[in-house]
């Protein structure tokens, strides 16, 4: 008797592990489609109290926009950096916008409503995506590691991303929809939805195709850029040096 109970009950936890690990595939369904500016080498690009920001990189290319109209993709205010700083992730949290660069070691902050300059702060890791969830910052390096970090951007703890247990690296630009964080995996068509807490991939989603070949050009590269508006509950996607943004739903595979 002893016997059957055991096995039963590694049986149980074996079918549980297992049920915990299943991972969801979904696809996207293009809901619109708007304009977005070629020559956007997208690194970030997110919703703040209803309006679109976007940080832009490559040296000497490298930008922030501010209030994107959408039906059109003109921003309200852009400005440029230095030749050379390679800007990357951006995000707003409280009153202040974060803006990293690649591998700089740097971040620029700014205030969040004049988009004045406050001040550059040392960064220690090389600058990929970023997001919030309301209470912190949230970072990737283009490894498998997301960094939960502070106003002051001090590492206040960090989480090993894994699909079955097996780490994901490459994560790239960021988005905290709905308690999870949205991840791009650099030169793929694939978003990863992660657990915050323990970093376990619970969905993807193949965006393959998103981007027609007709609206490809030479300089047209991969898949980076997701902004949820939750006013609306609404996810746009694009890509670098993309000529359209989609709104987005999920279906499954």
């Amino acid at each position: 008797m002893r016997v059957r109970l055991l096995i039963f009950l590694w049986l149980a936890l074996g079918l549980s592990a297992c049920a915990q690990d299943k991972v969801r595939t979904y696809k996207v369904s293009v809901v619109a489609e708007y304009p977005h500016d070629e020559n956007s080498y997208t690194q970030g690009l997110f919703f703040h109290e209803g309006r679109l920001y976007e940080s832009t990189g490559q040296y000497g290319q490298s930008t922030f926009r501010a209030g994107i109209d959408i039906p059109t993709g003109k921003a309200q205010r852009k400005f440029d950096f230095a030749r050379k700083y390679f800007v990357e992730g951006s995000v707003i949290l409280g009153d202040k916008l974060y803006i990293l660069t690649w591998t700089n070691k740097v971040a620029f902050v700014y205030d969040a409503a004049s988009l004045d300059y406050l001040q550059t702060v040392n960064y220690p890791y090389e600058g990929w995506g970023l997001t919030t969830d309301g209470k912190q910052l949230i970072a990737s390096d283009g490894s498998a590691t997301l960094y939960f970090l502070d106003g002051q951007l001090r590492t206040q703890r960090k989480v090993t991303v894994k699909m079955q247990g097996r780490p994901v690296r490459l994560l790239n630009e960021l988005e905290y929809i709905d308690g999870k964080v949205w991840a791009n995996v650099y030169t793929t068509d694939l978003i990863l939805i992660i657990d915050p807490e323990s970093g376990r991939v619970e969905a993807t989603v193949d965006c393959a195709g998103l981007l027609p070949s007709r609206l490809r050009t030479p300089q047209t590269d991969v898949l980076n850029g997701i902004a949820y508006d939750p006013s609306g509950g609404k996810t746009f996607l694009t890509g670098k040096n993309w000529k359209r943004m989609y709104e987005i739903k999920l279906e499954k595979k």
